[in-house]
């Protein structure tokens, strides 16, 4: 059983950026494809940014050049760094650790972007 921990969400101005953690334990954390998702209201939860086990990522086409995911495989980490933040990336961002033997989910930290 793998449990997902997400933090840094929160409130930043259009424009800003944020760094999103997602710490790992119960699981070989390295074996593991990572991803972000988010879910805004009234809308389905999508892919922001994956990570594979190893390394090679792939972004939504609305973050390209914005949002950078990387993993340090030695803190059983995830990060996702969020630059040039934009209104509608606000959302509900959701950790998701992924390979044959199961899939697990964050509780989800929330980011919102206003001014």
């Amino acid at each position: 059983q793998v449990q997902l921990v997400e933090s840094g969400g929160g409130l930043v101005q259009p424009g800003g950026s944020l760094r999103l953690s997602c710490a790992a334990s119960g699981g070989i954390f390295r074996l593991y494809n990572m991803g972000w998702y988010r879910q805004s209201p009234g809308k389905q939860r999508e892919l922001v940014a994956a990570i594979n086990s190893g390394g090679i990522t792939n972004y939504a086409d609305s973050v390209k050049g914005r949002f950078t995911i990387a993993r340090d495989n030695a803190k059983n980490t995830v990060y996702l760094q969020m630059n040039s933040l934009k209104p509608e990336d606000t959302a509900v961002y959701y950790c998701n650790a992924m390979r044959t033997v199961g899939v697990y989910w964050g509780q989800g930290t929330q980011v919102t972007v206003s001014s």
